[in-house]
């Protein structure tokens, strides 16, 4: 026979070597005549040889006798008993040349062949054997790979279709309560349908937003900071702003929650969302006006028609409070996403409103670099700052969505259903705003909110304005919002008159000033409200007008003087319009006649920042020079703000070379700060509508000027410089005696010029 040539397995006797080794049906075996003596057989060289040559058999045997014969010699068709047939194996250098022409032309011609052989020393017969075998060994390959996806995909529609049958075999008719027949569909079903796919496709484009990011560390996530460019004045926590109060009994005992609620709570996100623009934007019958026609009145039966679904029926004991109210304000609607989905600047923009705030997980950070998609688990306290109102602990989801150019929506919507807390008092139903870019850097924002809530901890005195929706409704946040839009306006603005005496012109000192501020009216907010973080203790025999006080110690706080505070807080009510009120108390020349402390000094303003178009809403820096020359004179830092829903006036002593540090632009966190105030509010009685003004904000001139007052006065003293002292009686007599006189104070003047 020919030297080199392959013999068909089919053609080829069962061998035995010449040390017993058995060569079955099916193996080519060959011999290098060369280096080995005849009759010896060379061991296979490994499994994927094997496999190779079985494969090559197997296309052998479809091929015609023709080829088979072609491929022998005449040698092979009368074998002489007494020679051993030699045949030849292919080297590792051959098959790898094979093989990387094979994934090149998987069907060489006859010229390919050839010069392929001729390269490999090879007969172009074999090689065109082994790329038949080869072709095959493939085409097996694929088609096993095929059927195992197949068999997969079967056993998925098998399983889906059992589930079908069963859900069929249970299903009733919505309108009768009967069994439903197989192709009958109504329009509306037909309709639900349609709206479902919609809002699969949704919830499918957020669960694989989520995806990339669930799983990874907490820390990974940009909780402290945002995907928007920072700004050159930025809201956010700052030292000394209510950390040595803890959080709520709701916020210690929630965490993250679990892999296997994250897909419940995007599905709930999404219907949230669907369901705030709708509430934004229909308008009756589900939104009816009020008698005065100045606020819309939420028709809840209209509500549970047009929302079926919600997050579940109004708990036993609970009662709605639902509210709707829009405005133009002077921010960007960029910004006002910016601040909304940050924690940090959130709370210190609604620090009137939120006392405690914290990002529990983020499902969802956005997409393109905004936060269009964005979604995030979060715990907070709600307040009115007084310690007669009980603080409103939620766990919640809050989604953000961009619905169009220049148009987004942040939505919350409560947890309760997947993590129920007995101690749980509120609960949000969706609720949130759209926000709608408008020219000039202004945008048109309608809130709307919506919960259910367990009063009956509320104060009688604090009932009626409660009881309104008025002390934590969508007018409270839509009024809070616009004055900090104006505030923040008022930082960013270069051009300042000069011909105001006061007026501080340093755009660093204006800054530094304004940031020092803003830590004081965080830290005056999260001590007032009679959170669960903290306790307040009753004084005895103060008549109607109770004292509550409670200890705190400050450690390592650069922002506090370190020692043991004492908080005392007073809530009562004045028969002046809260605008009267508010006049009085941020006068200056009126100080001395309720400031004990002042010792009946000369008050002068040193200078002051305006913080809005109302000339009450500004920062400034006052000097108390006392009539006893012994005593050194002392300065004051003051805020006051108002707008339809509130008012404050807060203040706190600063040290003289500090706040000139400051007034220079210098860092303001060091300064230590004990802010004391005064929080206003309606009584509920007469609430004037939130309306919009030519220039594009809320009108405040004739915002509370009729009815009673809610004040709440709030003093923080510092009565032992040592932390670990012990608060002595004759400390908590003092401060007592100072919140009374002042309340008698300013009840008698008041009182005076009312008369």
């Amino acid at each position: 026979m020919l030297a080199g040539v392959m013999i068909p397995a089919r053609n080829m006797p069962t061998m035995i070597s010449g040390n017993r080794n058995v060569s079955g049906f099916g193996t080519s075996l060959l011999v290098q005549p060369s280096n080995m003596m005849e009759g010896q057989l060379h061991p296979l060289e490994s499994e994927s040889e094997i496999g190779r040559m079985r494969d090559d058999e197997l296309d052998s045997t479809t091929k015609s006798g023709s080829e088979n014969h072609e491929a022998a010699s005449g040698d092979d068709q009368n074998p002489r008993p007494n020679k051993k047939k030699r045949y030849h194996r292919h080297t590792q250098h051959q098959i790898q040349e094979m093989e990387a022409f094979f994934k090149e032309c998987p069907h060489p011609d006859d010229k390919q062949r050839k010069e392929l052989g001729r390269e490999l020393g090879l007969e172009p017969l074999q090689v065109k054997f082994w790329f038949q075998n080869k072709r095959t060994q493939m085409k097996t390959q694929h088609e096993r790979h095929e059927n195992t996806q197949l068999r997969t995909e079967n056993e998925k529609l098998r399983a889906d279709n059992m589930r079908y049958r069963e859900a069929l075999s249970t299903a009733s008719c919505p309108n009768c309560g009967g069994p439903t027949a197989v192709g009958q569909m109504s329009f509306d079903e037909h309709h639900l349908r349609l709206e479902n796919a919609r809002l699969r496709e949704e919830i499918d484009r957020i669960s694989a937003i989520a995806a990339k990011y669930v799983g990874k560390p907490v820390v990974s996530y940009p909780l402290l900071s945002s995907p928007m460019t920072p700004r050159p004045f930025e809201f956010g926590a700052q030292p000394g702003t209510g950390d040595m109060y803890g959080a709520g009994d709701l916020l210690r005992s929630i965490s993250s929650p679990s892999e296997a609620d994250k897909p419940i709570i995007i599905e709930l996100a999404v219907a949230a969302m669907e369901e705030l623009v709708r509430m934004a934007q229909m308008g009756e019958p589900l939104w009816m006006t009020s008698l005065d026609g100045t606020t819309y009145v939420l028709n809840e039966e209209e509500y549970i028609r047009t929302f079926p679904r919600g997050i579940g029926p109004k708990p036993t004991g609970f009662k709605c409070e639902a509210s709707r109210e829009t405005a133009l304000v002077i921010m960007n609607h960029i910004n006002l996403v910016e601040i909304l989905m940050d924690v940090n600047q959130w709370s210190t923009v609604f620090s009137g409103i939120v006392s405690k705030a914290s990002t529990l997980d983020v499902l969802s950070t956005g997409i393109a670099g905004n936060y269009n998609g964005a979604l995030q688990v979060m715990a907070a306290e709600f307040q009115v700052l007084s310690p007669l109102v009980p603080t409103r602990e939620s766990y919640y989801v809050r989604y953000c969505k961009q619905h169009a150019e220049g148009t987004w929506a942040v939505v919350d919507a409560s947890l309760d259903n997947i993590r129920p807390s007995p101690t749980a008092r509120c609960r949000r139903r969706p609720s949130g705003c759209l926000i709608q870019e408008m020219p000039n850097g202004y945008s048109k924002v309608t809130w709307v909110e919506h919960v259910e809530v367990d009063d009956s901890g509320v104060h009688s005195l604090y009932k009626q304005l409660v009881s309104s929706g008025h002390a934590f409704g969508a007018q409270r946040w839509i009024a809070t919002l616009d004055r900090q839009c104006e505030r923040l306006a008022s930082v960013m603005a270069t051009t300042v008159p000069t011909c105001d005496v006061g007026v501080i012109t340093n755009q660093d000192g204006r800054k530094s000033m304004l940031k020092l501020a803003e830590r004081m009216v965080m830290s005056f907010c999260a001590g007032v409200s009679a959170s669960t973080a903290h306790t307040w203790t009753t004084l005895s025999g103060t008549g109607a007008d109770d004292v509550r006080v409670m200890t705190r110690k400050s450690v390592d706080d650069p922002g506090r003087p370190p020692g043991i505070v004492l908080s005392a807080a007073t809530s009562f009510w004045l028969p002046v319009s809260p605008k009267r009120v508010f006049d009085f108390l941020r006068d200056e020349n009126s100080r001395s006649e309720w400031d004990i402390l002042s010792n009946g000094g000369v008050v002068q303003e040193m200078a002051h920042i305006a913080n809005g178009r109302d000339t009450g809403n500004c920062v400034s820096l006052l000097r108390v020079n006392s009539a006893n020359s012994s005593q050194s004179n002392m300065l004051i830092l003051q805020e006051s703000c108002a707008d339809p829903t509130a008012s404050f006036v807060i203040y706190a002593p600063v040290d003289i070379v500090a706040m000139n540090v400051v007034l220079n632009g210098g860092d303001p966190d060091y300064v230590a700060l004990l802010p004391s105030g005064f929080a206003i509010l309606p009584d509920g009685s007469t609430i004037t509508a939130t309306t919009s003004s030519a220039g594009g904000g809320i009108d405040t001139d004739a915002a509370g000027s009729s009815g009673g007052s809610l004040l709440t006065v709030a003093f923080q003293i510092l009565v032992d410089s040592v932390p670990t002292a012990k608060l002595s009686l004759g400390s908590v007599a003092t401060v007592n005696n100072l919140i009374a006189c002042t309340v008698e104070r300013i009840k008698a003047s008041l009182s005076c010029e009312n008369a």
